[in-house]
C-alpha cells in the first residue's frame, strides 16, 4: 500500500503548500519537525520494515491556538487547502492516522473531531498508558491525555567557559495526597552570571499606596510611571489605575492612602484671637457705658446742654450696641446668628453715624439761623434732630430687610482654604446687597464729614464740628482700608478683619466725640460754665 508522501526541503526554507507552519514558532518547534522527518526518511528507505508503503505526512502548525488545530485537521482530511468537510480530495494516497498537538488542549479538540471520521488519534491511547521507569517513578495519564506523573524542574544554567549543565530546583507532583503541588528551591537557583538577582517580568515596579500607575506613550502596559495622587485624593491598594476622591469633609494623610476626617475650624471664644476680640469688645463697651453714666450724671452742666443732650445719648447708646455686636461675630455660626450679625451691625452702625449727622445738622442750621432774614429758624429745636436719625435708620433698615428677603445670609463651610480644616462661616449671600448696606452707611459719613468740615471754624465749645470732622475721618479711613483687607482673607482671618473694623471706627467715633468732653467735665470742670462758655463765644 502506498501513502500520500510530501516532502520539504529544509535547507532552502521553502515549504511548499501542504506544509503550513506558523512564524512565530517554526524555529522554536523545528526539532521537532527534524526528528520526524529523519524517521519518516529512515522507516521509507529500509525495505525490511514497512515492506511496499511509503510513509509521507502534511504538517499544519496551530500557532498554540485549538481553533487552528481544527483547521488544520480539517484541511488534512480533506487534502485541499480549501476545506471541504466529508470529502476526500486526496488522489494518490490514504491518509490512515493524524499524530496530535503537544499540549492536551489542542490535542483533545482534534480527538473529537476525528471520532466522527473515525480516525486514530495517539491521545486517544494515552489513558491506557500506565508503566513504571528505571528509576522507578510510575507514568500514566488522564482521561485528557494529560499526564499525572512527577516532573522535574530544571535549572539550565551556561557557564561563562561556554560549558552547560541542569540542575534540579523543584517538582511538579500532579497527583498527590493534597492535590497538585509545586516544589521549588529559590535559594540555588542560578538567574545569570552576569545578573545581579531575578530578573523582571516587567519594566515598572508596582505602584504603593498614595500613587497610582501612569502609562508611558507608545510603550507596553507593563510600563508605567508611578506618580503621586493629586491634592483632596488617595489610593488605598497596591497598581491602582485611579485615584479616589475624598469627600468633602475629609481630607488625604500625610500618605495619601486615608480619608480622615477635617477638623471643624471657626473663630471661638476659647482661642486667644476670639477671646482677644472678645475681651475688647465688652471693655469697650463698658467704656462707653461710664461715658454715658458721666453725661447723664451731669446732663445740666453747659457743656453737655450745649452739645444737644438727647442725640448724645442717643450716639452713646448706639455705640456700645457697636461694641457688641463682634460678639455676634465670634463663634460657631448658625442660621440665626448669621442673619442677626448683619441686619443689627447696618441697623446700629447706621443709628450711630446718623446720630452724629443729626449733631452736625443741629449745628449748622443753629448758625445758619442766627443771619439777619434767616429761613432756618423754623427747623430749629429737637424735632430736626429727631428725624434726621429715624429717616436715615428707617432707610438702611428697608434696605436690610429687602437684602435678607432676596437673598439672606446661611452657615456655610470651606472646606478649600486650609488644608485638612472645615472652616464654618456665614455665607453673605448676595455681596452686592452687603456693599449697598455698607455704601449707605459711608454715605452718611462722607455728608457728616462735609457738614462738620464747613461749620469747623464756628466757636469750639459751643459746637463740636471740629470733633465730628476728625471721628468722621477716622471711621471712612477704617471702613476704606477695611474693603481690601476683608476681599483678600478668607476664613477666621477675614472674621476678624471685620471685627477689627467695627471696634476701632466705633472706637473712633467715641474717642474724638466724647474724650474731651470728659476731660472737661471731670478734670477741667471750671470751664464747665456759662461764663467760660459766653467769654469764649465773644472772643
Amino acid at each position: 500500500m502506498q501513502l500520500y508522501y510530501t516532502r520539504v526541503d529544509v535547507s532552502s526554507n521553502i515549504y511548499p503548500p501542504s506544509v503550513s507552519l506558523c512564524e512565530k514558532h517554526s524555529i522554536r518547534f523545528l526539532r521537532h519537525f527534524l526528528a520526524f522527518d529523519f524517521a519518516v526518511n529512515e522507516i521509507n528507505e529500509n525495505m525490511n520494515i514497512l515492506p511496499n508503503i511509503t510513509l509521507g505526512y502534511e504538517i499544519s502548525d496551530s500557532c498554540h491556538m485549538d481553533l487552528a488545530a481544527v483547521e488544520g485537521t480539517m484541511r488534512v482530511s480533506s487534502q485541499r487547502r480549501t476545506i471541504y468537510p466529508n470529502y476526500n480530495c486526496h488522489k494518490n494516497g490514504t491518509v490512515v492516522a493524524i499524530i496530535g498537538h503537544l499540549l492536551s488542549s489542542p490535542s483533545q479538540a482534534i480527538s473529537t473531531l476525528l471520532q466522527v471520521y473515525r480516525y486514530p488519534q495517539l491521545a486517544q491511547y494515552l489513558k491506557h498508558v500506565h508503566f513504571k521507569t528505571p528509576s522507578g517513578d510510575e507514568i500514566f495519564f488522564d482521561e485528557m491525555g494529560s499526564s499525572t506523573s512527577k516532573l522535574d524542574l530544571l535549572n539550565y544554567v551556561i557557564y561563562p567557559n561556554e560549558t552547560s549543565r541542569s540542575i534540579q530546583v523543584g517538582q511538579y507532583l500532579s497527583s498527590t495526597s493534597h492535590g497538585q503541588q509545586l516544589l521549588v528551591n529559590d535559594s540555588i537557583i542560578i538567574w545569570g552570571f552576569d545578573k545581579k538577582g531575578i530578573p523582571r517580568s516587567v519594566c515598572s515596579d508596582s505602584c504603593s499606596p498614595g500613587y497610582r500607575k501612569a502609562v508611558r506613550v507608545g510603550q507596553p502596559v507593563c510600563c508605567y510611571d508611578c506618580v503621586p495622587c493629586s491634592e483632596g485624593t488617595i489610593s488605598n491598594m497596591t497598581d491602582m489605575a485611579n485615584c479616589l476622591q475624598c469627600p468633602e469633609d475629609a481630607w488625604p494623610d500625610e500618605k495619601k492612602v486615608l480619608c480622615v476626617k477635617k477638623t471643624l475650624n471657626f473663630l471661638s471664644f476659647q482661642e486667644p484671637l476670639g477671646l482677644a476680640l472678645a475681651t475688647l469688645s465688652v471693655t469697650f463697651c463698658i467704656g462707653t457705658f461710664s461715658v454715658l453714666v458721666v453725661f447723664i450724671i451731669h446732663r445740666d452742666t453747659p457743656i453737655v446742654k450745649a452739645n444737644n443732650r438727647d442725640l448724645s445719648y442717643t450716639l452713646l447708646i448706639s455705640l456700645m450696641l457697636c461694641f457688641l455686636c463682634p460678639l455676634l461675630f465670634i463663634g460657631q455660626p448658625t442660621m440665626v446668628i448669621c442673619l442677626l450679625r448683619r441686619a443689627a451691625f447696618c441697623v446700629i452702625f447706621t443709628l450711630a453715624v446718623s446720630s452724629v449727622l443729626g449733631k452736625t445738622i443741629t449745628v449748622f442750621v443753629a448758625f445758619r439761623s442766627t443771619k439777619p432774614g434767616s429761613k432756618l429758624k423754623k427747623w430749629m429745636g429737637k424735632r430736626l434732630s429727631s428725624s434726621v436719625v429715624l429717616i436715615c435708620s428707617l432707610v438702611e433698615l428697608g434696605i436690610c430687610l429687602v437684602s435678607l428677603g432676596h437673598s439672606p445670609p446661611f452657615p456655610d463651610r470651606d472646606t478649600k482654604t486650609e488644608t485638612g480644616n472645615i472652616i464654618l462661616l456665614c455665607n453673605e449671600g448676595s455681596i452686592v446687597g452687603f456693599y449697598i448696606r455698607l455704601g449707605y452707611i459711608g454715605f452718611l459719613a462722607l455728608v457728616s464729614f462735609i457738614v462738620a468740615f464747613m461749620v469747623r471754624k464756628l466757636p469750639d465749645h459751643f459746637n463740636e464740628a471740629r470733633n465730628i470732622t476728625f471721628s468722621m475721618m477716622v471711621f471712612c479711613t477704617v471702613w476704606v482700608t477695611f474693603i481690601p483687607a476683608y476681599e483678600t482673607t478668607k476664613g477666621k482671618t477675614m472674621v476678624a478683619v471685620e471685627i477689627f473694623a467695627i471696634l476701632a471706627s466705633s472706637a473712633g467715633l467715641l474717642g474724638c466725640i466724647f474724650i474731651s468732653k470728659c476731660y472737661t467735665i471731670m478734670i477741667k470742670s471750671n470751664l464747665n460754665s456759662r461764663e467760660t462758655l459766653l467769654g469764649r463765644i465773644r472772643n
